[in-house]
């Protein structure tokens, strides 16, 4: 069975930290994920871009973009896609075609920033 594992924190304090304590945290996560990689049970590592970077698509039909990574808390998290986008207006188009299949569901648009060498998304 396969788990996702959501990685939450504070942005700010995250954004707070200076060059060297981000590269030791990232030195000892890529420590952790070639451990994971050689027990074969990593998939796609990726850190989600900036909240402020986050738009949000809501409401009945074609709905409307929200600044922001915004859900009522009666919505829970249950599924992500990852698409290879030109931008953020395609991601939003991409965003739209779910929403005319599932339209009760709230899409969270935000852009992925891959870190874990070796396991770069495909271009399309």
């Amino acid at each position: 069975m396969f788990y996702a594992i959501l990685a939450y924190h504070v942005e700010d304090t995250v954004q707070s930290w200076t060059s060297d304590e981000d590269a030791a945290l990232m030195k000892d996560l890529l420590e952790l994920n070639d451990r994971l990689t050689r027990e074969g049970r990593l998939g796609p590592a990726a850190r989600l871009g900036a909240t402020a970077e986050a738009v949000t698509l809501r409401g009945p039909g074609d709905g409307m973009i929200i600044d922001g990574p915004f859900a009522e808390t009666k919505e829970q998290l249950l599924g992500l896609y990852v698409l290879d986008c030109a931008d953020q207006d395609e991601a939003i188009t991409a965003a739209r075609d779910l929403k005319r299949v599932n339209p009760t569901a709230v899409y969270e648009i935000r852009p992925i920033v891959l870190y874990l060498p070796g396991a770069a998304l495909a271009a399309g």
